[in-house]
């Protein structure tokens, strides 16, 4: 007979988890409750993270082999304890969202069937500044992983260069994930500019292997940079975060000495927990020493002043200044003639 609720303990609170049986990773069979043991065995460094940061949900209520949909906004009927904070696209639509405030927070969003955290690049008590550089790497269709790792390689190489430090996880599908904690000087705007800027160095160093183009019909079979990941009210697969994937996946921290050998598909809410307790937290050192963007934005204006327009923006943001026309090259040359 399926157990109807429990209680967990997290954070001085006792959390009701329903359903903990419910199969949420087909793979192994995890339930919801392994989920949360899971949360509660990387609670240290996932809070190190996370904590503090306004996050998306990604719900998937009959489990990772389930239907899903996003949650910026927190719920009805959520407990009075529950921290939120205002977020706003740059359209200006506000939800309220759920701040990661202690692991209760995030068994909370675990009983509600989340399987996916997308924390913003800001803390919720400081919105105007964001202290996060994030660097996906994104390969396009017939890219392998060994493609990947080596464009990891390429942005470690570029960031160590300019004597700014960097750290690396598993997307925990395809690509890697490279992390720069910033000092808190620069809006999300200068951050996304600077993320262009190192998209478009890496292609001018490696064209043959990464590309900064944004419109798919011109990447190729490269690994994409993709700088939009920093745009304004963007947000990216947290760190130590299960994804919905059958196999239970891991969006993982590694080190960067492990990044030519890892199986990002091993990375699983199984055996993550030993890794970490074995190893350590490869990430140990994030934040300890805020890094400077300058040389990066240095390059952006650079590149403004050789003629080059800003990179494309997402459909749903509104027109910036000095930016591209936004149609595909094919579509535009079918217009001109």
């Amino acid at each position: 007979m399926a157990t109807e609720a429990t209680t967990v303990e997290a954070s001085g609170r006792e959390v009701r988890i329903s359903n903990p049986d419910k199969l949420f990773f087909k793979t192994r069979g995890e339930t919801k409750l392994d989920l949360v043991r899971y949360y509660q065995a990387v609670e240290e460094p996932i809070l190190a993270t996370m904590g503090g940061r306004p996050t998306m949900l990604q719900r998937f209520p009959d489990g990772a082999h389930g239907k899903s949909f996003f949650q910026k906004r927190v719920p009805n009927g959520a407990p009075d304890w529950l921290q939120t904070t205002e977020v706003s696209t740059p359209n200006g639509t506000t939800s309220n969202a759920l701040v990661v405030a202690d692991l209760a927070h995030l068994l909370w969003a675990v009983n509600l069937g989340c399987i996916g955290f997308h924390p913003w690049p800001y803390l919720a008590a400081a919105p105007e500044v964001a202290d996060e550089l994030r660097i996906d790497l994104d390969p396009s269709p017939g890219v392998t992983f060994d493609q990947v790792r080596e464009a990891a390689q390429e942005v470690r190489a570029l960031f160590e260069a300019e004597s700014i430090a960097s750290f690396v996880k598993t997307s925990g599908s395809k690509g890697l994930h490279v992390y720069v904690r910033l000092e808190p000087r620069w809006t999300s705007y200068a951050v996304r500019a600077a993320a262009v800027a190192v998209a478009r160095e890496l292609e001018r160093r490696r064209p043959d292997l990464i590309t900064a183009q944004w419109w798919k019909e011109q990447r190729g079979e490269r690994v994409f940079v993709d700088f939009n990941q920093n745009a304004p009210h963007k947000t990216v697969f947290g760190a130590w975060c299960a994804r919905p994937r059958v196999g239970g996946q891991v969006s993982a921290p590694i080190a960067w000495e492990a990044v030519d050998t890892v199986d990002h598909n091993a990375l699983t809410i199984a055996t993550v927990p030993d890794q970490l307790a074995a190893e350590g937290d490869p990430w140990a050192g994030f934040g300890r020493v805020p890094q400077t963007i300058d040389t990066l934005l240095q390059w952006y204006e650079r590149d403004l002043e050789l003629g080059m327009m800003d990179a494309p923006w997402p459909p749903q943001y509104p027109k910036q200044p000095n930016e591209p026309p936004r149609v595909a090259p094919s579509r535009a040359r079918h217009e001109e003639t």
